[in-house]
């Protein structure tokens, strides 16, 4: 009765064994995904971020060559020069000889 009781247990142990085994590869399989998943989302991250520093350059560059070209113009535009401006509204036509053609 004892040698069978042992190799009961045996038997018990080494499919509880295996259990655990197919368990932790599930488990490592599972993180493994995890991480990948995580890499591509930081991967996408990156790009999108590169991408909209680009922009943020490429928007910067446009204000500064605007506020520029408002400075030029400001400099011989007829309305900012009127005194007055500050008490009628500007003509149409006064106005249209300003913006660009």
């Amino acid at each position: 009765a004892c040698v069978f009781q042992s190799h009961e247990e045996d038997d018990r142990k080494v499919r509880r064994r295996e259990k655990n085994r197919v368990a932790a590869q599930r488990s490592r399989k599972k993180q493994t995904q995890k991480a990948d998943k995580l890499h591509e989302e930081y991967e996408s991250l990156e790009q999108e971020n590169t991408s909209l520093k680009r922009e943020i350059g490429k928007l910067t560059d446009e204000m500064k060559h605007l506020s520029q070209v408002l400075k030029d113009h400001e400099k011989i535009c007829p309305l900012l020069h009127c005194t007055m401006n500050f008490v009628t509204v500007p003509r149409p036509d006064a106005l249209a000889s300003c913006l660009p053609r």
